[in-house]
This record gives structure tokens, C-alpha cells and sequence, in this order.
């Protein structure tokens, strides 16, 4: 097997797995803001109500709405205040949440589990086998040394 060859190829792949990797972070971007249209819709709520308790711009309040401005964490955390949702209902972490007790110093550890080992579970993979690859070559070049 040629270790140029083998070496560009798995580069060409790490570079397709960020690709999709990427492409999951803005559709799961995507997927909370469609929630938080759902929400303030729910609640009765447009843009200007929204625009007032941010103390933006009717219309910098759309463009986040539209995806046309970056959602801020900080500016995140205000939206889910405002429309009385928990942050957890936008990233849909309520379904996995499992409690877990240490009866040894009595503290209460909350584990939130996501979906998203079982999501990206192909793209995890794709990645141990390019690190895999990746190793191997690494080792063929240390012993021709």
C-alpha cells in the first residue's frame, strides 16, 4: 500500500467527516431555533413582544429567528427565560435524564444523556478507523527509520 496514497486519502476523509460533523451542529442549531418559533408562537408571543424583553430590534429579533444572526449562548439562556421554557425542552434532553445517588456523601448527581452518541455513532466510527489508519501508517514510517 502506497503511505502517500493512504495518507491523502485518509486526510480526504477526516476532512468529510468534519464536513458532516459541521453540517449536524447548524441542523440541531436549526432544530432549537424552529423550537423557539414553536414556543413563542405557543405563548402568543411576536416579534416585537420577543424583540422588547431582549431589548433588540424587531428586526435583529427575526434574524435570529431566520438563522441570519448567530444565536449567543447568553442571548439563548434569556429566550428560554423569557418564554418560561427550560433550556432542556430546546435541546431535547428531558427524555434521557436518569438520576443517579451517591448514598456515600449523600449528594444528588443529575446525568443528562443525549442521543447524540446513537446519532453520530456512524461518524464516530469513521473516525476511530481513519485514527486507526492513521497509526498504522505512522508505525510503518517508524520502522523504516
Amino acid at each position: 500500500m502506497n503511505i502517500k496514497n493512504t495518507f491523502s486519502k485518509n486526510i480526504l476523509l477526516l476532512v468529510n467527516l468534519f464536513t458532516l460533523l459541521v453540517k449536524s451542529i447548524f441542523i440541531a442549531l436549526e432544530k432549537i431555533i424552529e423550537k423557539i418559533t414553536q414556543y413563542r408562537n405557543r405563548k402568543g408571543y411576536t416579534y416585537e413582544n420577543m424583540a422588547d424583553e431582549l431589548h433588540i430590534t424587531q428586526a435583529a429579533y427575526r434574524k435570529i429567528e431566520t438563522g441570519e444572526t448567530k444565536l449567543s449562548l447568553e442571548r439563548f439562556f434569556r429566550i428560554a427565560e423569557i418564554l418560561e421554557t427550560p433550556i432542556t425542552e430546546f435541546l431535547e434532553l428531558e427524555k434521557d435524564v436518569f438520576n443517579q445517588y451517591n448514598h456515600d456523601n449523600e449528594n444528588v448527581y443529575q446525568q443528562k444523556i443525549d442521543n447524540f452518541h446513537q446519532e453520530n455513532k456512524e461518524v464516530y466510527q469513521e473516525l476511530i478507523k481513519a485514527k486507526d489508519e492513521q497509526i498504522a501508517l505512522l508505525k510503518e514510517l517508524l520502522l523504516k527509520k
